[in-house]
């Protein structure tokens, strides 16, 4: 990986930019392509990814009240038998996944193979294979993060497995499997930028974040003086400069001098220290406990109750679990110190 420049803080004479690694700049070509909504993605080995429409089989219940939920990420117990939704998708004969495709380490195209790699794409492949046989059984569609609910609720994929944190809100619109990482909200920033955390020396400073991530929600409860919301935030006028559609936006917005920091997951945070040595985490660590899920149609449950069966067997092996060895390949330079995935927990009715 290059060696990091001095940090720019503006963009350059030339509109150039500073402090980039290696696969960063596989990333801003990524992020162009990624902004658009609903991208199909090709198959694997190159095949173009087919239009029959994607639905889940569901049908629909009654929403869960965020006042009554306690405890988010408690799912529906495993299963392995088959409902509507496992129906269509053997019917189908593929496994329509929304997943990213410029979180490195995570959901990434490697720019030498042209395939995706990274730990999300790992799980998408265990539950391909489990449902259908064959790992290789996946259209992959790449999402924006503000499209992920949306992308489920129209029938454009049959899961979401895309860092997508468990939460109450989120189980009003759509159904989690059991948790598969466990992550925090930690501020992103320059290494030789005054911000020491998620503090007050974000005061007066831009911060960039998601749409639709809890990350901007943790601002709109605290944001420590930060500038964090977009003139016109969420109308047709917004320039989707401190708030933006996908969350990689926010790394190319702190190379280009635009925002001052990002606030966003460690796991992901991560990942895009490793893609740029000119930025790195700030503070001791993350200030939220959050979980990642596999998300589905709401009300799919014969879906979610297979892939947590999945996820069962994902975990089982100690050090030798397929999760183990996804996480020392992906992520174990980024985030040591792992020893075991999250354990399950299941709704009791």
């Amino acid at each position: 990986m290059a060696r990091a420049r001095t940090w720019a803080r503006r963009r350059t004479p030339r509109g150039g930019l500073r402090g980039w690694g290696g696969v960063t700049a596989m990333a801003v070509a990524c992020v162009i392509t990624a902004a658009l909504t609903l991208l199909p993605l090709s198959q694997h080995g190159g095949r173009t990814a087919g239009a029959d429409p994607v639905g889940s089989g569901a049908t629909a219940t009654v929403p869960v009240r965020a006042e009554v939920c306690t405890d988010p990420e408690a799912s529906l117990p495993p299963s392995s038998a088959d409902g509507p939704g496992i129906a269509k998708i053997k019917a189908r004969g593929k496994l329509v996944a929304g997943v990213d495709q410029n979180s490195y380490r995570w959901g990434y195209r490697n720019p030498y193979s042209g395939e995706l790699e990274g730990f999300d794409i790992d799980l998408v492949r265990a539950l391909a294979k489990d449902i259908l046989g064959d790992p290789d059984a996946v259209i992959f569609r790449a999402i924006p993060t503000n499209q992920r609910i949306a992308a489920l609720e129209r029938d454009r994929v049959d899961v979401i497995v895309r860092t997508m944190t468990i939460n109450c809100k989120r189980l009003e619109q759509v159904s989690f499997s059991t948790a598969y990482f466990r992550t925090g909200q930690q501020i992103l920033a320059p290494k030789d930028s005054p911000i020491t955390g998620y503090d007050d020396s974000l005061k007066g400073k831009r911060v960039c974040s998601g749409e639709g991530t809890t990350a901007y929600e943790a601002l709109e409860k605290e944001s420590f003086g930060a500038i964090f919301r977009d003139e016109f935030d969420g109308t047709e006028r917004d320039p989707d400069r401190l708030t933006v559609p996908n969350q990689l936006d926010c790394l190319v917005r702190l190379q280009l001098g635009e925002v001052d920091a990002v606030l966003t997951d460690n796991a992901l945070g991560a990942g895009q220290a490793a893609q740029d040595p000119a930025v790195a985490l700030k503070g001791a660590g993350p200030f939220t406990t959050e979980f990642y899920g596999v998300a589905a149609k709401k009300g799919a449950d014969d879906l979610v109750a297979r892939v947590n069966k999945v996820l069962v067997d994902y975990r089982a092996g100690g050090k030798d679990s397929a999760w183990m060895v996804s996480y020392r390949k992906w992520l174990a330079a980024g985030l040591p110190g792992i020893t075991a995935p999250p354990a399950p927990k299941y709704r009791s009715e």
